[in-house]
Formats: structure tokens, C-alpha cells, sequence
């Protein structure tokens, strides 16, 4: 294999891609990069038997071929290597790689013994990247990181014949989002559980642009730019959160999220860990609270309109965190049963696209 590519689109390549190797590789060669190149093109690819990564950039391309390096030592060199064109030429045992003056010889792997990458299954529909990317940020928060329940660790990805809808819980929270998308045909049915660590670590790097999503014979596959990423689906059942989303709420607060997450922020900083900041709501104001006798205490007051009555409520700080940053501005809307029951943070209108609900902590 012998090609020349540009070398700020072959580190960026091969980054990202070497983000999906395994810390601890069942056998040698899933520690390897595989790299194609034919046609104009180079393909970059890495695959743990659960997820793969495959990007895509122009080359050069004088002789055509397939080589596997060590992804690691491969994507270190790059990104260290001078920024000029950088070639690339392998012989049975080595891969050398020249730009400017510099020269790396790496020792190949046997690419024969690398797995066949799965093939993506057919089309789903398509998503606003930014978009997504925003859903999957709010949302994974509260899927939970204990693989002992593995639905616990999933988002959900479901529509009912509408908006595509997110959703995740680790048991003390639901968080779901829905958002426009383009299906590929018009009634089709979606109800896929991914990783939820795997599909945010993915989200974070969704440019602009537009992704494809592919759902199919347990298997996910979201394309971007030329980047394709592969996992396999969790068996489990999802629960029925929508239900719980809904229902009639007596009281009601309509709060501004900026100021009333900076309040938490601060009044939080007296709090012991896992401790409960607790929420006053009456007329005109809800009064922020924190902290005892041990280590101090601290209150702040925030405008807000109530509708009901008066009341106490108490939630674990970073719960509630989590809850406001998926408010993208504006006001957020609190409603609430009892004291001791599950609060729903929601955006304003009738049909917001982000709802959170959190569970309250009993007030000692």
C-alpha cells in the first residue's frame, strides 16, 4: 500500500477512531488500526466485537491495499508528525510514514486475523446533527453507569409515528427528549435501546450537518461526514416512561433555569455529599436551601410564579443539576404532588420537548 493524504484530516481520522479501541483487547489485534486504501480513499477503522468506528478521507492512492498497526503508537505519531502531507508506504513487516523530515517505521499486525467489521443495517431515517447531539448531552445523565441492570445503562430510542423521542433512567430519574427528524418511511417504527456510554461519547464528536441513523437486527449504526459508528443493542425491555411523564400535577412553579440553577450551584457548596438541597416554593419566590450543623449553611431566593400551595421539597443536588441543563432557556416548570413524591422539570408550552423527572428526598 502506497498513498499521500493531508495530515490534518489522517490525525483527525484516526483519532477518532482510535477512541473506540479497547483498554484491555480480548486478543492482539483489536488493539490494531485497520487502515484501506483504494479509489481515492482511505478508510481507518477499529472494532472491539461490540462497536466500530470506520472514517473516511481522501488520498492519494498509488498503490491500493490493507495494513493493521498498533492504533495507539499509530495515533500518537500522527498527530505528533509535522503539518505537511504526510505518505504512507508498507512492505510485509512495516509501515513506514514520512512527512517533512520525519520518518516512524511501525511493525504491522496480521490484518487477516482482524474480525470482519458488521455491516450497517438498513436506514431508519435521518437527524439534525447538532440536534442529536444536544438530546443525547440532556439525556444521558440519567442513565445509570451499574451494568448489573443493563437496561438501567441504555437510552432509548422509540417514536410513535412522530418526533424521534430519547429517553434514559438509572431508577431515581427519567429523562426523556424528542426532536424532529426525517424517517425514512413514513410509518416507520423505532424502539432500539443503545449503551448510553457509547452513544454519548459518540454524540460529543457530531459536527454539523446531517447523520443517518440505522437500526436493524440488533444493531445500531449512526453515519456523519463520512464516519460510520457500529454498537450492538441491549436486549433489555425499556420501561414504560411516557407514563410516568404524565399525570396531573396540583402545584405548579414556573422558575427562570439560569438563576435557579446557579442558586443550587451555590447553596450546594455547603452541602455534604449527597445530602439534599431543599426548594420552599410560595408567592412570588422559592427559597433555595442547604447545609447543617456540620458544615455550615446556606440560602438563596429566586422569583417564581406558583399555582397551588405552599411547599417544601427536597432533591440531591447534582439530580437536580442535571435537570435544569436540559432546560435550553427560559423558564422551567415544576410540577409536584406531595413533598415526598417525584417532581417534573419540564420547558415551557404544552408540548415540551424535554421532560425530567426526578425523585425527592424525604425532609428529616
Amino acid at each position: 500500500m502506497k498513498l499521500i493524504a493531508d495530515h490534518a484530516a489522517l490525525a483527525d481520522a484516526v483519532a477518532w477512531a482510535a477512541h473506540a479501541l479497547p483498554n484491555r483487547p480480548q486478543i492482539p489485534v483489536l488493539a490494531g488500526l485497520l487502515l484501506e486504501a483504494g479509489n481515492g480513499r482511505l478508510t481507518v477503522s477499529a472494532f472491539d466485537y461490540y462497536t466500530s468506528r470506520r472514517a473516511e478521507v481522501s488520498a492519494d492512492v498509488f498503490h491500493p491495499g490493507r495494513v493493521l498497526l498498533p492504533g495507539r503508537v499509530l495515533a500518537d505519531v500522527v498527530k505528533a508528525l509535522p503539518k505537511q502531507p504526510v505518505a504512507l508506504d508498507t512492505n510485509d513487516t512495516e509501515a513506514v510514514l514520512t512527512c517533512g523530515s520525519a520518518e516512524f517505521g511501525l511493525r504491522t499486525l496480521d490484518a487477516e486475523d482482524f474480525p470482519t467489521l458488521p455491516v450497517p443495517p438498513e436506514a431508519a431515517g435521518t437527524v439534525d446533527a447538532a440536534t442529536l447531539a444536544d438530546a443525547v448531552a440532556h439525556i444521558a445523565p440519567a442513565a445509570g453507569r451499574d451494568d448489573v441492570v443493563p437496561m438501567l445503562t441504555g437510552i432509548c430510542l422509540d417514536n410513535t409515528g412522530g418526533p424521534l423521542a430519547l429517553a434514559a433512567t438509572d431508577r431515581y430519574r427519567i429523562a426523556a427528549h424528542t426532536l424532529p427528524w426525517q424517517p425514512t418511511l413514513p410509518d416507520a417504527t423505532v424502539n432500539a435501546l443503545v449503551p448510553g456510554r457509547i452513544l454519548a461519547d459518540l454524540a460529543k464528536s457530531l459536527g454539523g450537518g446531517e447523520v443517518t441513523l440505522r437500526l436493524g437486527d440488533g444493531l445500531a449504526a449512526v453515519e456523519a461526514a463520512g464516519r460510520t459508528t457500529t454498537v450492538r443493542l441491549l436486549d433489555e425491555q425499556f420501561i414504560d416512561y411516557r407514563s410516568r411523564l404524565t399525570g396531573d400535577w396540583p402545584i405548579q412553579a414556573e422558575v427562570e433555569a439560569a438563576p435557579l440553577a446557579a442558586a443550587v450551584k451555590r447553596v450546594a457548596l455547603v452541602a455534604e455529599r449527597n445530602t439534599a438541597v431543599r426548594l420552599t416554593f410560595s408567592r412570588g419566590q422559592v427559597l433555595v436551601q442547604a447545609g447543617g450543623a456540620d458544615t455550615g449553611r446556606g440560602r438563596e431566593t429566586v422569583a417564581a410564579t406558583l399555582t397551588g400551595a405552599d411547599i417544601e421539597i427536597a432533591f440531591q443536588s447534582q439530580f437536580l443539576l442535571d435537570g435544569l441543563a436540559g432546560i435550553s432557556g427560559g423558564q422551567v416548570r415544576i410540577g409536584m404532588t406531595g413533598a415526598a413524591k417525584p417532581a417534573l422539570l419540564a420547558g415551557p408550552g404544552e408540548n415540551p420537548a424535554y421532560q425530567y423527572l426526578v425523585m425527592a428526598l424525604r425532609l428529616a
